[in-house]
């Protein structure tokens, strides 16, 4: 049987893609950022994940507002990185994994969750910064990645709480596959922060460490938080967070397991006039 082993949560920033692909990591400005990132590089290498599930949202690349799926699922054999205008990112493709993402959907669509299926799907920064930040710059991404995109850009979004109960569905089915897969699952997007009017550049240190300290001991209590407080604290693009509570949801002490243990914590101001956060969750 296929198990979570881990889950992973960053943010994913499009310039810290640009600084790494233009050689810019030593650069004083995003030094402190990139040192955020040196444990979980080592930890992944041990880990030795066969699968990562990886929740982040699309930045009309792949959609746009001709089609809004609120959660979808690549079911590829691969996916191609997305010119999003600059070019594609020079990062290796995205090598997926058919079966166990047709087998999630069947799971997950049979307990009463709505997905998109995507046979073809160019995956954009928020896909590609997470694995370059854990995985540092290689040749091929160390294992097979499902990329599962939610809808955080266009109105309405989903609600935490149901991002934390999607979780849970996923849980199940990866725990129903009948392979012995070592699984992670990864949550992604951005802390507080708002890229236009006149609260632009809005950052919230102290909401963000608290949502931290919720998200490790009160997930379900986190998962109630309505939307408005997310926009009204963290900015219009902190309700990204979301996305971490299904990665959070996927976790087994919420199906009564132990607790996880909290392997790294990293948390950073600015980036891009961003916060940054990341943390490792490991199940017990």
């Amino acid at each position: 049987m296929a198990r979570i082993t881990a889950s992973v949560y960053t943010s994913h920033v499009p310039a810290i893609g640009a600084a790494i692909d233009l050689g810019k990591t030593g650069e004083d400005y995003w030094k402190p950022v990139f040192a955020g990132y040196d444990f979980s590089k080592k930890w992944l290498k041990e880990q030795k994940p066969d699968v990562i599930f990886l929740v982040f949202n699309d930045h009309a690349t792949a959609f746009s507002l001709e089609m809004i799926p609120t959660f979808a699922i690549g079911t590829a054999a691969e996916f191609t990185p997305a010119d999003e205008g600059w070019g594609p990112r020079p990062v290796p493709k995205v090598i997926g994994h058919p079966r166990l993402a047709s087998h999630i959907a069947q799971s997950v669509i049979q307990d009463d969750f709505d997905l998109t299926i995507v046979n073809k799907m160019d995956v954009d920064h928020g896909l590609t910064v997470p694995l370059s930040l854990v995985c540092g710059q290689v040749e091929a991404w160390p294992c097979p990645v499902i990329p599962f995109a939610v809808n955080v850009v266009q109105y309405p979004v989903p609600s935490g709480r149901r991002c934390f109960m999607l979780g849970q569905a996923i849980r199940r089915a990866i725990e129903s596959y009948d392979e012995p897969l070592n699984v992670q699952i990864w949550g992604t997007g951005g802390m507080s922060h708002q890229l236009q009017g006149p609260r632009a550049g809005l950052i919230n240190r102290e909401w963000d460490n608290a949502f931290l300290d919720r998200l490790i001991k009160d997930p379900d209590g986190l998962s109630r938080m309505p939307h408005i407080d997310y926009v009204r604290e963290a900015g219009s693009e902190g309700i990204e967070l979301v996305m971490w509570l299904i990665a959070r949801g996927a976790m087994s002490d919420v199906n009564g397991g132990k607790a996880p243990t909290v392997r790294h914590r990293f948390y950073h101001v600015p980036a891009s006039n961003t916060a940054v956060g990341h943390l490792i969750l490991e199940n017990n």
